[in-house]
């Protein structure tokens, strides 16, 4: 940690670690989503001891949760991805993925936030555009995340690049980020490295930070 002009400046995970100035960011564990993951059954487990760690910790927590427009309802930006997602040319064979209420919309059951935990639901892939995210870190003194769920080339960086220029410290915690595509992946956490910003862990070492002594 360093000090200056008044300010802390964190500069490793170790120094983030602290529940008045970091959360935890669980990112759209849903139903309809960790079933086309591999190894979604291991992001599970690996988010649930974070969140357990977090809650025992003191730590807030705050999960993300995708959700479908109605075709009807949607503009330009949101058909033109359905579009690519569905592999579909004309608008008119759309159909809504992840409508809200529906089975593959929810948050699976291991997941299930308790009454001190939010759901922020979100139409884009950062967890911060047009979301309460940033307002409600802000209001809570919070400048530092960790962030886990799926998927990491989809939608966990664009939230981590997204935060960096909101003046957030992001941590990823790679064995607890889920992809679809490792190669993205990868990339993605290179891309990330070589911007700079941001931090990695892995769970058992964020684990480890949280557990009070």
């Amino acid at each position: 940690m360093r000090n200056a002009f008044g300010l802390s400046i964190p500069q490793t995970v170790a120094d983030a670690c602290d529940p008045r100035r970091m959360a935890v960011v669980i990112y759209d564990m849903q139903v309809g989503i960790v079933g086309q993951i591999p190894d979604g059954d291991k992001i599970v487990r690996t988010c649930v001891q974070l969140r357990d760690a977090a809650r025992a910790g003191g730590f807030r927590v705050f999960y993300t949760r995708h959700m479908s427009l109605p075709i009807a309802a949607s503009g330009v930006a949101q058909l033109r991805t359905a579009m690519q997602w569905q592999r579909v040319d004309d608008p008119n064979e759309l159909r809504s993925s992840f409508p809200q209420g529906s089975p593959q919309y929810q948050l699976i059951p291991e997941l299930t936030p308790d009454a001190d935990e939010m759901v922020f639901d979100k139409i884009t892939m950062s967890a911060f555009a047009a979301t309460p995210l940033d307002i409600a870190l802000r209001d809570c003194g919070i400048d530092s995340y960790a962030i886990a769920g799926i998927a990491m080339e989809v939608g966990i960086e664009p939230t981590v690049r997204h935060s960096l220029d909101l003046g957030y410290l992001p941590i990823m915690v790679t064995d607890a980020c889920g992809a679809g595509h490792p190669a993205a992946a990868e990339r993605a956490y290179a891309t990330l490295e070589f911007a700079g910003g941001s931090l990695t862990t892995d769970t058992a070492a964020l684990v480890e930070l949280m557990t009070p002594r």
